[in-house]
C-alpha cells in the first residue's frame, strides 16, 4: 500500500486528524507495514505453571498487553495474576456460586467483569480489587459477558433467555434484551458499539440496537444450538457456529444469509474472524479445524492432527498463526495460510478448554479445569 496516499485518505475521512498529525499517521502506518512484514518463526517455550485455584477453572483472559491475566473458578472467586512473575496479585471475592464468565474492559484493562451462577455480575477495579457494583436482575445463571470497546457498557447473557446491558459508570441496567426462547450462551458487541448479537440454544442469533434494545434482525437457518457468534472488525459480517456442524455468514446490516461454510462431520465448538476480517477459523468436535476466506467463502486450509475435539480456536493479532485447544490435552500452533502444524504445546494432564494470545502475539495462556494454568512465551 502507498502509505502517503493512505494517510491522505484517512485524513479526508477523519476530521480529528489535522495537518499537524499527518506525519505521525504516516509514521504509524510505516511501523504497521514493518510489523506485518516481519518473519514469524517464534517458538514458544513453557514459562510458568500456575496452580490457580483449589477447585476447577472455568475461564482465563488476558488484558490487552498481556501484562495481567485473570482466572475464574468453581471456588467462587476470580484471581488476577502478573504474567511476568506468575504472582497472584489479588483475589476477587464476593460471588456466592461459580464464577463462570470473566473479562477485562480491553483495550483499557482497568476494570474486570465477572458473571456467576449466583445470577449476578460484578464490576471490579483491576488495580485495587474493589467491587464497584453488583448487577442484579437475571433470574438464572450468567454464562457469558462482554464489554463494548468503548468501555461504557457490559453485556451479560443468561440461562434465563435474556441478555442485559449495564452502564458501568452509573452501575445501572440500561436495557433488557428479550426475544429468545432458550438459554443465551454467546454474545458480542460490534466495534462501533451500536450493535450486539446474542446466540441461543433456540438455534437463532439476534441482532440488537444497543441504544434502544430493539431487535433488528433474527438470523434463522441453523438446525442446532448456537455455540459461537462474532462480528468482523468493520461490522459488515457476522459469523455463527452451531451444533448442526455448520458455520454461517450473515450480512450484519441487513441480517440476510450470505453463505454456509461446511466440511465438518461433528458439532462446531468455536468460530472466529482474524483481526482484519479476511479469514474465518472454525473448531469442531470432530477434532479438526478449518480456515475459510471471508470473501470467496472457500476453505483455504484444514487443521488436522488433534486426537480429540477442539473447544477453542483463535488467531494471533497478526493473523498468520492459529491457536487451538483440545481435549487431547495439547494446544497446537498452526500456519493460518497452509494449516501446517508449527508447534505442539504439551504438559497439561487433562482436557484444555481455553487458550489465548496477548496482543503482541508472543505470549500464550492455556487452561484446563483440573490442573494448573500454563504460560508459554
Amino acid at each position: 500500500t502507498d502509505v502517503l496516499a493512505l494517510a491522505e485518505e484517512i485524513q479526508k475521512e477523519e476530521s480529528l486528524i489535522t495537518a499537524s498529525c499527518k506525519e505521525q499517521v504516516i509514521h504509524l502506518l510505516r511501523r504497521l507495514q514493518e510489523k506485518l512484514g516481519e518473519e514469524d518463526d517464534h517458538q514458544f517455550c513453557l514459562f510458568k505453571i500456575l496452580k490457580a485455584h483449589v477447585l476447577p477453572l472455568t475461564n482465563v483472559a488476558f488484558n490487552k498487553s498481556g501484562s495481567r491475566f485473570i482466572t475464574g473458578s468453581y471456588d467462587r472467586t476470580c484471581k488476577v495474576w502478573d504474567t511476568a512473575s506468575g504472582e497472584e496479585l489479588r483475589t476477587l471475592k464476593g460471588h456466592r456460586n461459580v464464577v463462570y464468565a470473566i473479562a477485562f474492559n480491553n483495550p483499557y484493562g482497568d476494570k474486570i467483569a465477572t458473571g456467576s451462577f449466583d445470577k449476578t455480575c460484578k464490576l471490579w477495579s483491576t488495580e485495587t480489587g474493589k467491587c464497584y457494583y453488583t448487577f442484579r436482575g437475571h433470574t438464572a445463571e450468567i454464562v457469558c459477558l462482554s464489554f463494548n470497546l468503548q468501555s461504557t457498557l457490559v453485556a451479560t447473557g443468561s440461562m434465563d433467555t435474556t441478555a442485559k446491558l449495564w452502564d458501568i459508570e452509573k452501575g445501572e441496567e440500561t436495557v433488557t434484551l428479550r426475544g429468545h426462547s432458550a438459554e443465551i450462551i454467546a454474545l458480542s458487541f460490534n466495534t462501533t458499539g451500536d450493535r450486539i448479537i446474542t446466540g441461543s440454544f433456540d438455534h437463532a442469533v439476534a441482532v440488537w440496537d444497543v441504544g434502544t434494545g430493539r431487535k433488528l434482525h433474527t438470523l434463522i437457518g441453523h438446525q442446532g444450538e448456537i455455540s459461537s457468534a462474532q462480528f468482523n472488525w468493520d461490522c459488515s459480517l457476522i459469523v455463527t457456529g452451531s451444533m448442526d456442524k455448520t458455520c454461517m455468514l450473515w450480512n450484519a446490516k441487513t441480517g440476510t444469509h450470505v453463505a454456509t461454510l461446511t466440511g465438518h462431520s461433528d458439532e462446531i465448538m468455536d468460530v472466529c474472524f482474524d483481526y482484519a476480517g479476511q479469514r474465518i477459523a472454525t473448531a469442531s468436535a470432530d477434532g479438526s479445524g478449518r480456515v475459510y476466506n471471508a470473501e470467496t467463502k472457500k476453505c483455504i486450509a484444514k487443521i488436522e492432527g488433534h486426537g480429540g475435539e477442539i473447544s477453542k480456536i483463535c488467531f494471533n493479532p497478526k493473523g498468520n498463526r492459529i491457536l487451538t485447544a483440545s481435549s487431547d490435552k495439547t494446544v497446537r500452533l498452526w500456519d493460518a495460510a497452509t494449516g501446517e502444524c508449527i508447534q505442539i504445546l504439551e504438559g497439561h494432564k487433562d482436557e484444555i478448554f481455553s487458550c489465548a494470545f496477548n496482543y503482541n502475539g508472543n505470549i500464550i495462556i492455556t487452561g484446563n479445569q483440573c490442573s494448573p494454568n500454563r504460560l508459554f512465551i
